[in-house]
């Protein structure tokens, strides 16, 4: 069943997401939907056992094929991106990489943005190159490059913007047009915007895929990825899953049923601290360029500013060269920023990344450390605050101490 253009409400967002999924007269009158576990479904006559039966999917009275919860999940993340159908995986990676296959076979062409999510881009090399798929990667913020590099056995465009620690804008419309005149379907990683603040499909995307990881469930407890289809690309996409074995656990549906609840209102937290950090490392001595789409000085803010409705709290600054010394005494400074993979959760991160071995596409990178920076849900001053003296720690580390200034002096 596709997501009913009858269900997608004509109100705010946060009443939205406040009601989506939920059927209480359904489950006894439980306000959330209960976890639901379980592989074996009975049927209570052999007349409802064929009736479940689809064609795309003979055995769809099974666990492994979803539950009311998975359903409910899917339904509401459907209904937010304004797609056909929707299917949850267990992590945003499995989202990625089994739609990639789902749409691929031997001798397609497949073109990705050069500042898409790293893993994304070693499963392309390691794994696609191996089933003799071409594999080209396009400059994200060139569209003529993009354009160039299209063929006539070009399948699927995969788009993320913006990109990869490196936060380039990409002119999504524009991609998907040129890549829809060669039939080839258009991927978009969209986890840092949310179904809220970038329409995907609605921007030309065929298949748009969310690492629900990360601000959907927003507590940093589960795992689990969500790619929603129009009904051209659904097939393929549903196929492939189904083909891979591919399910999401109960309670990690669970609890992203339960975050998106929250979505709307952390969101709007998350892109104003992240605004307000930014801007206050734009200002900072040691700070080489800060790389958000938000801001007003970047050079993808005009592509933002278009499409996009919000941002989310994730973004990278350059800082000037320091000694291996310095950037751990920045580290260990911190009294807010933890040191972490991942993001989209409650707290603040920061984390000293190194994009030169996946791009070929970037800039600044070679002027200094990149710091990827998620602002959590804490105090807008208090992160900058935190962030300034362990700038204010890492600088002092690489000034010489009176003694050791007197002995470098020459010697008249």
């Amino acid at each position: 069943m596709n997501c009913p253009p009858s269900a997608r409400l004509s109100v705010d967002t946060h009443t939205r997401l406040a009601h989506l999924g939920r059927s209480p007269a359904d489950h006894a009158g439980l306000v959330n939907v209960p976890v639901y576990r379980g592989s074996t479904i009975l049927a209570n006559s052999l007349e409802e056992w064929d009736s479940r039966k689809s064609v795309s999917n003979p055995m769809a009275s099974y666990g492994r094929f979803g539950s009311p919860l998975s359903r409910a999940l899917e339904d509401s993340i459907c209904e937010l991106e304004g797609g056909f159908r929707s299917i949850l995986f267990p992590s945003g990676l499995s989202a990625c990489t089994h739609t990639l296959v789902g749409l691929l076979k031997a001798g397609d062409h497949l073109l990705i943005s050069d500042s898409v999510y790293g893993p994304t881009r070693h499963f392309a090399d390691q794994v696609l190159a191996r089933m003799q798929i071409e594999v080209e990667y396009f400059s994200p913020t060139d569209l003529s490059d993009f354009e160039h590099r299209l063929k006539d056995n070009t399948r699927v465009v995969f788009v993320e913007a913006p990109g990869s620690m490196t936060f380039e804008m990409q002119d999504v419309p524009a991609i998907a047009a040129y890549a829809h005149r060669t039939g080839a379907l258009v991927v978009m990683d969209n986890t840092w915007a949310t179904p809220l603040y970038f329409k995907a499909i609605d921007h030309g995307v065929d298949i748009s895929i969310h690492a629900a990881t990360k601000y959907i469930i927003g507590h940093s407890d589960a795992l689990l990825g969500v790619a929603t289809a129009n009904e051209r690309a659904w097939p393929a996409l549903q196929a492939s899953a189904h083909a891979f074995g591919e399910t999401a656990g109960p309670d990690d549906i669970f609890l992203a049923l339960r975050g998106l609840r929250t979505l709307g209102v952390r969101m709007q937290r998350h892109w104003a601290t992240g605004i307000a950090l930014a801007q206050s490392l734009l200002q900072h001595e040691d700070v080489l360029d800060v790389l958000h789409p938000g801001l007003p000085g970047d050079p993808g803010h005009s592509l933002w500013q278009r499409d996009f409705t919000g941002a989310s709290g994730l973004f990278a600054f350059v800082l000037r060269p320091m000694s291996k010394a310095q950037l751990s005494v920045l580290f260990r400074s911190f009294k807010l920023f933890g040191i972490g993979l991942s993001w989209g959760g409650f707290e603040s991160l920061a984390l000293l990344a190194d994009p030169m071995p996946v791009r070929t596409a970037t800039r600044c990178m070679n002027q200094g450390h990149l710091i990827r920076i998620h602002a959590g849900l804490e105090s807008a001053d208090d992160l900058i605050a935190d962030m300034h003296q362990a700038l204010a720690a890492a600088r002092a580390a690489g000034v010489p101490s009176h003694e050791q200034a007197q002995a470098a002096l020459p010697v008249s």
